[in-house]
């Protein structure tokens, strides 16, 4: 099993970026997929999560109505595009799946948002 994110970079305030998760070693139409985010000395906060059936939870307070989760089965690949991004934003962004109570994560992208 592997997650692999790509996308991250710097971005001025307000503008958007699209982050890649892509997953090999199983099959992510039937799992939950989420993101997570971390910042130094921080808890890794909960960001997002895409349901098997291509659903969402509801989004973590901080990102709502400007994050957006989805996935694309056919290439096994979940994203996050996120727009009006805050400075707050600042942090690196996991990929994580529960296989059946195994736990994955990705190596993680940073995500810089600054003028």
């Amino acid at each position: 099993v592997q997650l692999v994110e790509s996308g991250g970079g710097l971005v001025q305030p307000g503008g958007s970026l699209r982050l890649s998760c892509a997953a090999s070693g199983f099959a992510i139409s039937s799992y939950y997929m989420s993101w997570y985010r971390q910042t130094p000395g921080k808890e890794r906060e909960f960001v997002a999560t895409i349901l098997n059936s291509g659903g969402t939870t509801p989004y973590g307070d901080s990102v709502k109505g400007r994050f957006t989760i989805s996935r694309d089965n056919g290439k096994n690949t979940v994203y996050l595009q996120m727009n009006s991004l805050k400075p707050e934003d600042t942090a690196v962004y996991y990929c994580f799946v529960n296989l059946r109570g195994l736990r994955y994560w990705g190596q993680g992208t940073q995500v810089t948002v600054s003028s």
